[in-house]
């Protein structure tokens, strides 16, 4: 690892509930983090960089400040607030990590008919300005409370329905809510400072994060499927293979058939396996995959 440290390029990386996910797909990518003798600055050495990068782990929420005045360059944040700060970023790609939904949440003895009712309430929610303006977009005669966390608890004494985040709603469930509405889905996302992709050295960086990072996302959803085929079933095992555009052929020892090998959706191994034995394959061999570059 080269000792040269390139401080034209600022990276922002994310702690907290996106921390685990984002630095696992970053391993995946062969993204190296070097911890410094101080803990939130590691250095960042990604594949193809001639030099480690600059790096600050910092809240979410703190990143998406940071990249839009211009502190930071690149980072990772959750769309949710993104959209609550208004910030002016440039989206570069979706992990599709941490997946939640920002929706409204009251007890049920508060709806009426599942839904919010017509006199005054309180709206609790760290979200001051989605709730606000889907306050207004819903015409409801509410008043907004700013939650520090745990908004969850505070209906039905200190607010009446709650604007708040939920991944599963087990916590919503938790505590005797029920959802009536939905306002956004977020996601862990990588930005950038517009001004910031202006420079060349940082469009090239950008550029190769996003294709190392969706390498493994694509992998992810997909595996390697080999599968060994008599000659005249080849063409019928073909058309069952969803492969990305054509599926590799080799012929087998003693011209005795074909393998065919394809990266295959994952989620559709229930049932390709069985249709590709009804179709002439056999000796099926599944294994996972680390990257793909379409």
């Amino acid at each position: 690892m080269p000792d040269a440290f390139d401080n034209s390029i600022k990276l922002a990386l994310p702690k907290g509930r996106m921390e685990k996910g984002v630095q696992a797909l970053l391993a995946d990518a062969g993204v190296v983090l070097r911890a410094s003798s101080r803990g939130y600055r590691p250095e960042v050495l990604i594949p193809g960089s001639p030099a480690p990068v600059s790096a600050k782990i910092l809240k979410p929420q703190n990143i998406i400040e940071m990249l839009h005045a211009g502190s930071r360059d690149i980072g990772f944040a959750g769309a949710d607030w993104v959209a609550e700060l208004d910030a002016d970023l440039v989206e570069l790609m979706d992990t599709g990590l941490d997946v939640v939904r920002l929706v409204a949440a009251a007890p049920p003895e508060v709806l009426d008919r599942g839904r919010v009712p017509q006199h005054s309430i309180v709206v609790a929610s760290e979200y001051e300005r989605l709730t606000k303006r889907w306050i207004t977009s819903r015409n409801l005669d509410a008043r907004y409370v700013r939650s520090f966390g745990a908004t969850e608890v505070f209906p039905p004494e200190d607010a009446d329905c709650i604007v708040d985040v939920a991944a599963t709603g087990a916590t919503l469930v938790a505590n005797g809510l029920e959802v009536f509405d939905q306002l956004l889905t977020s996601s862990t996302r990588l930005y950038a400072n517009p001004a910031a992709l202006g420079r060349r050295e940082t469009r090239e960086l950008a550029d190769r994060l996003v294709l190392l990072l969706g390498s493994v996302l694509e992998a992810r959803k997909r595996v390697m499927l080999e599968v060994n085929v008599p000659r005249e079933k080849l063409e019928a095992v073909c058309r069952v293979i969803p492969c990305m555009r054509e599926p590799t052929i080799s012929p087998l020892h003693a011209e005795s058939g074909y393998a065919v090998k394809a990266a295959v959706p994952r989620e559709q191994l229930p049932k390709l396996i069985p249709d590709i034995k009804s179709a002439g394959g056999t000796d099926i061999v599944v294994s996972p995959v680390a990257q793909i570059v379409p």
